[in-house]
């Protein structure tokens, strides 16, 4: 591993292979019972703090309405992504979909990337 370098959260500890950015929408079986799911959150909370100290998620915003959790994870990619939360205790009550994602253009770069016909 090549000390110094980071991913976009700014973990350290990232291998010399590039490592891409995904969102993973993890969204609640239905008839999911949630008492079972609560049970799982202290441990879901360490594990999920294990893989961000590993610099393997980001940030992890929940949509608790919906039924959704949205995973930003770093990997090489999409299988390895989902290889990364399905460590998840949660994991088992979810159904995945998994997104790449990247970094809006900088603000010079939008005009040439909409196709600015000037």
């Amino acid at each position: 591993m090549s000390a110094g370098r980071k991913d976009r959260a700014g973990h350290s500890d990232v291998g010399a292979t590039a490592m891409a950015t995904f969102m993973v929408i993890c969204t609640f079986r239905e008839g999911t019972d949630m008492t079972e799911v609560f049970a799982t959150v202290a441990e879901e909370q360490a594990q999920a703090a294990a893989l961000a100290a590993e610099g393997r998620v980001g940030s992890i915003y929940l949509a608790i309405a919906r039924g959704t959790v949205f995973i930003e994870t770093f990997a090489e990619d999409p299988e390895e992504a989902v290889a990364t939360i399905k460590t998840l205790p949660m994991a088992a009550w979810w159904d995945l979909d998994v997104f790449a994602v990247n970094a809006p253009p900088e603000a010079g770069d939008a005009a040439g990337a909409a196709g600015d016909a000037s």
